[in-house]
């Protein structure tokens, strides 16, 4: 039988043509291993790899520049694990950015002890939804989305982490109006990408394109800008997930639909801007 160590050395000598990360390899052997970290199959590096074979399938698919999180359904989104597939994005570190800004920012607008409403628009996998609840255990947290596939993902892992979010489904503000909602906080990480050829081919190839590419003729931001008063019942946050090259686009919406507001461009942890916070009063 062979040796974990020897396994992860023939993968990597295997995957460098190819652009295999070593991490990716370690996470499968992990995965596979049921160990809790990547940083354990070093750790047990001379054991014997039991899985071998189910490891060899999924580095086949891993070689095809299959994102390891869809091989082995999961991903982790801050302290949570969450269920992955190709019906959801894979959530990243970006989002995980917008999240902790947000549990930072909202000491300015609100006591976050209150029985705060909020909207995470385009939950996808629920991952920020997830992460707010496990946050703020009082706000009244909804999930919706316009893709019937993503919900079902966003269900089970509200279902299996015990996370009580009420789930919606239609584009943007669309089902909040529709169910006489009243909001504080909206979330939300729309398709913001314009250009596809900055995307890498592993997510243009496998991640869902409903999720990632920005029509500007049907823009999930302009949507909750021209409907926002239909939700707000006195003061309003917003907190968006945005493309480095969406904030002259983003500023001329806000000028065109809302009032009596101030806003924020925030740059990711990478120097980019990536983030937008409004307030309207």
């Amino acid at each position: 039988m062979i040796k974990i160590s020897e396994a992860y050395q023939e993968a990597i000598k295997e995957g460098k043509p190819q652009g295999v990360l070593s991490g990716d390899i370690r996470l499968l052997i992990a995965h596979d291993m049921g160990y809790e970290a990547q940083i354990d199959t070093l750790y047990h590096a001379d054991d014997e790899f039991t899985q071998y074979d189910l490891f060899r399938g999924q580095f086949a698919r891993l070689l095809k520049g299959e994102p390891v999180e869809y091989i082995i359904n999961e991903a982790k989104f801050l302290q949570n694990k969450l269920y992955v597939d190709e019906r959801v994005l894979i959530p990243r570190g970006e989002t995980e950015e917008l999240v902790a800004m947000l549990s930072e920012k909202i000491y300015d607008y609100y006591d976050p002890r209150n029985w705060l409403v909020v909207a995470d628009i385009g939950t996808g996998s629920g991952a920020i939804a997830i992460a707010l609840k496990t946050m703020f255990h009082n706000w009244l947290v909804s999930a919706s989305d316009v893709s019937k596939d993503a919900l079902e993902v966003a269900k089970k892992n509200f279902h299996d982490l015990g996370m009580n979010v009420n789930v919606l489904e239609g584009p943007s503000l669309q089902p909040y109006i529709d169910a006489n909602m009243n909001i504080d906080i909206i979330i939300s990480n729309p398709p913001y990408i314009l250009n596809k050829d900055e995307t890498q081919d592993s997510v243009k190839n496998y991640e869902p394109g409903l999720a990632l590419w920005l029509d500007k003729d049907h823009s999930a931001y302009e949507e909750i800008f021209r409907d926002y008063k239909k939700v707000k019942k006195g003061t309003l946050l917003m907190a968006f997930e945005i493309g480095y090259d969406l904030e002259e686009y983003l500023t001329d919406l806000m000028k065109k639909y809302l009032e009596d507001y101030e806003f924020e461009f925030v740059k990711d942890l990478n120097g980019f801007t990536r983030f937008l916070f409004v307030f309207c009063h």
